[in-house]
This record gives C-alpha cells, structure tokens and sequence, in this order.
C-alpha cells in the first residue's frame, strides 16, 4: 500500500495515514519525496504535524516505534512540534557560525573566507561560542565589543603558514562585529531571532587616518632605502618598498604579483585577484624599469619571491616600521604609501576619476567595464606620477640584473 501511494504521481501535497494507529502516516510532496509524519492536537486544540524522518531513510519499525512515542507524549500534554521549533531556536552562536561558513564555501573568495574564519575561532567562538543565539541582546553585542577590543578571552589562533597573530584593538573589534552582524542575519531570516542585536551597536571606528604628504618625507625615505641597500638588507625589500611608492598598489596586490602578470608592451599590470577582482592597472615607465631590473627565477612565478619557502614574500610591515623610523616618517604604514601616491598625482592636478582609474578604484562606466588595455591618458598619468615619485626616491633602485628565464636559480 505504501509502494503504490509513493508510486502515483500528485501535484499537490498527499496523505496516507495509518488504520492502526491514528495520526501516523506518510506526507507525500509534489516532488516525489515522502516522510513518515504524526499528526495531533496540542492541549490548544490546535492540529500540529511533525516530520520524523524520510521514508526509506527510516524503516516503516522505526517510524512506528517512534511516532508512538511521540503520540504517547501528546497525550500527556506534550507539544513534540513546539518543542522541536524550541530546540532549534536553541541553537548556538559557535552552530550558527559553523553554519555560515559552510554556505560561505565557494561564495565567498577564499581570503574573506580564511579573515572570517580566523575571527569566528580567535573572538567569537571564546567569547559567545556557547550562548543560545536566540538569547542575544545589543547589551550583549556591546560587551563583546569591548572584551574583543580588549583582548579579552581571545584564542590565539594556530600558526599556518607565515602570517602574524591579532588578539584584540579597535579595528579588529568594529570588523569582527560587523561580521557576526552578518551572520545573526541568517537568524533573523530563519526566525530565530526577531532583530539583529548588532544593528544599533556603536562601533569605534578603525583608526585609518590618510598620512600627510609631503615631497621631503617622500625624499627622507628614498634616503633611509638607500643606506639600507647599502648597509646589505634585502634588495627584495627595497624593490617591493619601490614598487608600491611608484604604483599606489596595495601591499599583497604587489607581493603576491606574478610574472605573467606583468604586461610590458602594454605598460600595465593584469592582476587576476585584487580587492574588487581581476583588474588592470596602468603603471609609469620608472615602475616598469624596476620590474625589468629585478631578478627572475625559473622555479619561482613571483616577482618577490620568498628567500626560504615557497610563495611569495611576506616580511615587508617589519622592513618598513624600521625604514619609517629611519625617515623619520611617523604614522604612515605601508597602506599609506599608497594614499601617498594618490597625493602625489593629486599634486601634479590630476583628477579625482584619473586618480581612482590609477589606483584601481571602482569607476561605473561601460568602457571602464569592457577595456583590455589601460587607456592612453592614464599611461600619461602613471608616468608623469611615478616619473615625480621616482626622482625623489632618488639612486636607490636596485641595479639591472635581469637573469634568464632559463636558469634554475634557486634562493
């Protein structure tokens, strides 16, 4: 009897309930799939159904076992349904967030992917980890705020690879709330929680101020790059330090540069992974004789390559902090090189659309979206503002030592 209900088709919802025992039964939806479901009267009178379980998944024993045991309890006041609505209301903030990760797979870029789930483990986790979402208050949301800003009962996350550790500040606190307001999100939308606690919530902002310019701080450095070069610190430094100086581009858009990446015909870079996705850049002449004067590898894609492991180089922030300090430079982390460039080109009266085309900033226009090549007035741009940044960096570019690809020079 079951096989031939399973067998014919329907397009609506059908149900089959059982002779002996009345409200067990099989749900069968226009889709073909059925469960074995009880149905009952909660002690309001109300008709209640609940799953327990898909029809071959569970044998037609074990769902009659168990909806007898369900039966049995509504007849002693139980709500099975209710409770199990409940049980799911009580669900975890450290589930909800295991939750959001595994939909988050494949969506998301796998380095939003990694920063989310290095917060989730090293703040969220210790601190609300164990807290029923459904219980979540904005008061709640606050504390957490200060004790991440604090550092309070962070985990330090395991070392993997190369990278450094953050325990707590005002900019990991604001970014790490504003994360987890995403992910209650999906509790608001699941019914769990009628509003997001974090919507409300004031958060310190991040402490990014644009460092001033000036064409002396920028020839300060080019001097500290030059006793460092001849004092015999890495030349892979000093050119990365160069090449952001030169480009405005961000710190790990020009670590993590590939060879292939570089166009030299066209003067651009052709980046495959950038902050708004594959980009190209335009880049002046005095960024591309750099390039063209750095040693290549054979066995290495990136132009800064690493010294001991393979990938890319990583130990720029630490080489920087300590030419910043030689220069006399306060204030300005390597991101502010990058505003420094922006400067520089805002300083020779190029305008704010020529600045965001030379910085890869998005721009809303067609030729924008659909150009292969950098257009003619930003190359013009580039040069004239790597040319003016360039002079002041002064003799400090590593000299010509371009090796052939052919060799299998190992660091």
């Amino acid at each position: 009897m079951v096989d031939a209900f399973q067998s014919t088709p329907t397009e609506h919802e059908a149900f089959l309930f059982d002779d002996q025992m009345p409200g067990f039964g099989i749900r069968k939806m226009p889709s073909g799939v059925s469960s074995w479901i009880i149905q009952y009267r909660n002690s309001y009178g109300r008709t209640r159904r609940m799953t327990l379980g898909r029809v071959g998944v569970l044998a037609p024993d074990q769902a009659r076992l168990l909806a007898k045991d369900k039966l049995t309890a509504t007849a002693h006041g139980s709500d099975p349904s209710a409770e199990r609505t409940a049980a799911r209301k009580a669900i975890t903030v450290t589930e909800l967030c295991d939750q959001y990760l595994e939909a988050a797979e494949g969506r998301f870029k796998e380095s939003t992917l990694l920063v989310d789930r290095s917060r989730i483990e090293c703040h969220v986790k210790p601190l609300l980890g164990t807290r029923a979402v459904a219980s979540l208050t904005a008061l709640d949301i606050e504390k957490f705020l200060r004790d991440v800003e604090a550092g309070r009962g962070s985990r330090q996350r395991k070392k993997v690879g190369r990278g450094g550790r953050t325990t707590g500040g005002q900019g990991v606190a604001s970014r790490t709330v504003s994360m987890l307001g995403t992910i209650l999100q999906r509790a608001v939308r699941d019914g769990i929680l009628p509003t997001n606690p974090v919507r409300g919530v004031k958060r310190p902002k991040d402490k990014i101020r644009k460092p001033p310019f000036s064409f002396e701080a920028l020839a300060r450095v080019g001097t500290a790059l030059r006793e460092a070069q001849a004092s015999g610190e890495s030349e892979t430094a000093i050119a990365a330090i160069h090449l952001l100086a030169l480009t405005g581009l961000r710190r790990m858009e020009a670590l993590s540069l590939r060879w292939e990446e570089v166009d030299f015909k066209a003067r651009c870079l052709r980046l495959s992974d950038t902050k708004t996705g594959p980009q190209i850049r335009p880049i002046g002449r005095a960024a591309l004789d750099l390039l063209n004067s750095l040693p290549r590898y054979k066995t290495q894609p990136y132009v800064f390559p690493s010294r001991t492991e393979e990938g890319h180089f990583i130990g720029l922030p630490h080489f920087w902090d300590r030419m910043a300090k030689r220069a006399g430079v306060k204030g300005v982390t390597l991101h502010g090189l990058r505003h420094w460039f922006a400067s520089a080109a805002a300083e020779l009266n190029y305008s704010e659309l020529t600045i965001a085309g030379l910085l890869g900033h998005s721009i809303k226009s067609v030729t924008a979206r659909y150009a292969t090549a950098p257009d003619s007035a930003l190359l013009s741009a580039a040069d004239r503002t790597a040319q003016s940044i360039g002079r002041l960096l002064g003799g400090s570019l590593p000299e010509s030592n371009v090796i052939d690809l052919e060799r299998n020079r190992t660091q």
